[in-house]
């Protein structure tokens, strides 16, 4: 698999860095830049917005991301995804801010171009 093989659209959904793992849900967006490096942008439950950088090698997706929380603070991490096929992903994320006892979890489907022109 190569980098651009993972570039589109997913739908995601994830588990926060937390002891109750509270669920939530989003969309994942891959792109590439000039240096075929990966761009990401994810919407969570609606409306938070996070940006991030990252590289691919051997199926797996690395990106350093960030956020403005609801406090106005910007909020940093990490997120490990491991592609089992073009389509499907699974990872881990954490922040430095949050429960460091947990990680938190996420995963995703690329969603079908044609379903998006219906």
């Amino acid at each position: 698999m190569t980098v651009q093989d993972i570039v589109g659209r997913y739908a995601i959904l994830g588990n926060n860095q937390d002891k109750l793992g509270t669920e939530y849900h989003g969309m994942l967006t891959l792109s590439l830049d000039a240096h075929q490096k990966i761009i990401a942008a994810w919407t969570i439950n609606h409306d938070q917005q996070q940006f991030g950088t990252g590289f691919f090698k051997d199926n797996l997706l690395v990106v350093n991301f960030k956020y403005r929380g609801e406090d106005a603070k910007i909020y940093k991490g990490t997120v490990v995804y491991k592609f089992f096929d073009k389509e499907t992903f699974e990872g881990f994320w954490s922040e430095k801010h949050a429960d460091q006892q947990f990680l938190g979890l996420e995963r995703g489907t690329k969603i079908n171009k044609k379903l998006l022109q219906n």
